[in-house]
This record gives C-alpha cells, structure tokens and sequence, in this order.
C-alpha cells in the first residue's frame, strides 16, 4: 500500500472522492512526520495541531456529503513566517518583532483556505528575509533533509526542507532575489517565482519592486494545483494582476515540442560556478532536445546587474531597520545591520536609476525571448555547503552571498516567471538544481517545461532526512 507520504496533491484528492483516504488521516499523517523530523530539520516557527485536525475533520464532513469546498480541499499546506495568517504571529525570523498574532490572513493564505486547504505551520526564514541562507537569530539554522550540516538556502528555508519531506503538500515561498528558488534547488524540490503580481501580496514587502510570492512543492503537478487559486486578483495589492488566471493544470502536460530554447550556463558573467553544477545542468538543458525542442546555447547579453539589484534591494534593508525602534535595533544580525546602513546611504536619485535599469532589463529579455521560448541555466553556482555560513567556507566566492546566486535575482528584477527544477545530485548526494525562465506572463509555459522534464527525468525523494549527523 502506497504511504502517504509518497502521494502527490492529484492523488490525494483522487483518494478522497473514491472514500480510501480521509483529510484527517492525511493532515494526522503530516503533523505525526513533523513531530518525527521537525528537530532535526529547524524548519518549523509554530504547528497549529489543533487549528488543522479542526480545519481537517470539516474537510472531511463535505468530501462525505460530496460538496468539496474547491479545488484543494482536504490538501495541507505550509505559510512562510512573513506571510500573514490570521491568529499567529509574524515574526519574520527577527527578534524584534512581536508575538502578537495577526488579524487577518495575506491574499495567498486567503485563497487557499477558500479553495479548502489546511494550514499546518509556519515555516522559517532568516531575518527579515534578507539573505539566500535559512539561519536566523529567532530560530537559528534550519537543515537540509539531505545532509543536516547542510544549509537549505533561504529566505524560503522551511519551507523547502519541508517541502522535500512531504510534511504538508504544498508550501508558500516568496523570493526577493531567489528566495524560492534558491532553497528549491539546494533540498530538490520544485520551485516557481511567477511573473511579478501573478500572486497578489499584502501587506506589502519592504523589498517590493523584486518581491514575489510563489508555491514551493515535491512536484509539479502540485505547483500547478496551487498556482490555480493563489493567483486570483485580490483589491489589497495594486501590483497584482486584475485578470483571473488561467487553469495551470489545463496544458500542463503540453511538453515543450516545436520550443526554441536558449541554454546559458554562465549568462556571460557568473565566475566559479561549480564543476558538478555544470555537468549537471548541461545534461539536463540538453534533455530538452529529446523531449522535442531546438536547445540553443546563447547569453541574453546583459551585464551582470547585482549593482542594479542592490540599488533597490539595500534600500529595502534600510526601510525595515528604520521601522525597529532604536532600543531594539542591536537585536537585528550585524550583516544586516551593515547592508542597511548602505542603503542609507543610496540618494533618491540613485534609487530611481535602479528602478530604471530595472526596466532596461526586462525590455532586453523581452526581445531575446523574441527569439527564444524558454531560457535555461543552473539554478545556483554551487551545490549547498555548511550551515552557518553566509558563502561556501572554501572562499571561492569571496563573503557576498549574491555572489553564489548570479543565476536568480536578475529575473527578480525583470519580474519574468522563473523556476528551479531538480535535476540530479552531485557526487557527494547533495542535489542540484536547473532553472527555466519565461517570458513575462509565461507562468503556464514554464510549469509545462517544468513537468515535461519531471515526467522524462524523474528525482528523487526522500521519506527521511538523509544524513542528521550535526557536527
């Protein structure tokens, strides 16, 4: 008998309308998985045990009268800890920040409950969200269920460690500079940064013009499911999209037939990336040429814009420190205490410069995809290393962590829908990750690509952290 812990979202909903499995069994299943891994992991802020076998027990009394709620009822998911959800705390990974509960649920957590799902937890992140790493002050260092002395990557860190045990089907992500697909591609799961405002977001992120929200999952097919009720408009945020979405599941299974793809392995400017990387993620873009599309390799043409992303990103960190009051500000991490000390220093004029670039840049991607359908690179320059650390301790890419992340905030900063794919593990067993970019708008042709190469290259799972040695 198939474990529920190896059942994707489509199964367990086929499960629930034959009457073989029940919501309270699979919510039990998950919070007893979390109980049994949560201390080797760290990924968990808060677990609402009660708030979810409740949510679970009126999940089941509709799937037995036949009237399911929506499209996910009875499914579980997770809320990253600077999601709003009403009744429990937001904490941000800060010790500044307040045990009060909040008022009212953020349009993603919303939409998701509408649509019947079950909040499980909240799931960890670093202060304030601020860097590609899961440690924080508030929680300290959340593992990757590969190899617990391993970083999970962040800001998303809990939920992708989270996500690559199955402990909840569906997990909400956000990404500022590669916070989704960063963790995504460190623990080997599937993550989507959709196209900015596909997925209305409030209150409102410090890091906003680069911030996106998005679902984070074992598997595609799960993504999809959850894209279809978190991108409905919401009158809260006036970036978001006003059109309805479309149905993600519709063409999911389309594959990437007749597709011109451009395949990047250093987008012209990224140094150092690792050897196992490489191979990896060229392997993997050459796969497309077996699943029907013309692969191409070609650079988009632009400089590398970290300078234009911290134009923006800096000014971010100085908006939320000067929000602590000063009591309290020796509380926040030093590094992020110093990166908003240079956004101090950013002039107004040179904040509007960036936002301007930003725009050069996403006008420059729009005529490449012109040409190209898809473009494809490695997700990271590196596999995942020692937790603790802000770059890989062997030096290699100096003490900058965008500089291990060349690959992720430029399509950040031109907004286009971009995702991480697994696509094998290195040598030591670590994973690594693929990363497939759309054009803006294109949210539907990435899950496509993504589950096209899914179906063809199946990864692999876990049911339990690999290593937990902690040393």
């Amino acid at each position: 008998m198939t474990e529920i812990r190896d059942l994707d979202g489509t199964a367990t909903l086929h499960a629930y309308r034959d009457r073989t499995l029940s919501p309270r069994e699979v919510a039990a299943d998950a919070l007893a998985r979390i109980d049994r891994h949560g201390p080797d992991l760290d990924a968990f802020v808060l677990v609402d045990r009660d708030g979810a076998m409740a949510a679970a027990a009126a999940s089941e009394a509709r799937w037995a009268k036949g009237e399911p709620r929506g499209p996910l009822d009875g499914l579980t998911f997770t809320v990253k800890d600077n999601i709003a959800w009403a009744g429990h705390p937001m904490r941000r990974g800060s010790l500044t920040t307040s045990d009060a509960p909040a008022t009212e649920n953020a349009p993603i957590v919303d939409r998701l409950i509408e649509a019947g799902a079950i909040p499980l937890a909240k799931t960890t992140m670093p202060e304030f969200g601020w860097k590609g790493l899961g440690d924080s002050t508030h929680t300290g260092p959340t593992r990757n269920p590969w190899d617990t002395r391993k970083t999970t990557g962040g800001s998303s860190a809990g939920a992708a460690a989270a996500a690559a045990l199955n402990l909840g089907l569906m997990h909400i992500g956000t990404d500022g500079a590669g916070s989704i697909r960063i963790p995504a591609a460190f623990c080997g799961i599937y993550g989507l940064k959709p196209s900015f405002g596909r997925v209305p977001a409030f209150p409102p992120s410090p890091f906003g013009p680069v911030a996106h929200l998005g679902p984070m999952t074992r598997g595609v097919r799960d993504a999809a499911l959850m894209m279809r009720a978190i991108s409905r408009p919401d009158s809260r945020d006036m970036a978001a999209a006003l059109a309805e979405p479309p149905d993600y599941l519709a063409g999911l299974e389309d594959g990437v037939r007749g597709l011109r793809i451009a395949w990047s392995p250093r987008l012209s400017y990224a140094e150092g990336v690792d050897p196992e990387v490489a191979r990896l993620t060229e392997a993997a873009a050459k796969a497309f040429v077996d699943l029907g599309a013309t692969v191409e390799e070609a650079d988009p043409g632009f400089a590398d814009p970290v300078e234009t992303l911290n134009g923006i990103w800096l000014v971010g960190a100085w908006c939320v420190l000067r929000g602590i009051p000063e009591d309290k500000r020796d509380l926040v991490e030093p590094a992020l205490r110093a990166a908003a000390e240079r956004g101090r220093q950013i002039a107004a004029p040179d904040f509007v410069a960036a936002l301007n670039a930003r725009g050069a840049l996403f006008t420059a991607m729009a005529r490449f995809h012109r040409t190209y359908d898809l473009l494809l690179t490695p997700s990271l320059a590196t596999p995942t290393f020692t937790a603790g650390n802000l770059t890989p301790p062997d030096g290699r890419f100096g003490g900058d962590w965008l500089n291990w992340t060349p690959f992720s905030y430029p399509f950040n900063l031109t907004g286009q829908p971009a995702a991480s794919v697994p696509c094998g593990l290195t040598d030591g067993g670590l994973p690594v990750g693929l990363q497939i970019v759309g054009p803006m708008g294109a949210d539907a042709r990435v899950l496509a690509a993504s589950r096209a190469y899914e179906a063809a290259r199946p990864w692999p799972v876990l049911d339990a952290p690999r290593v937990t040695h902690r040393g």
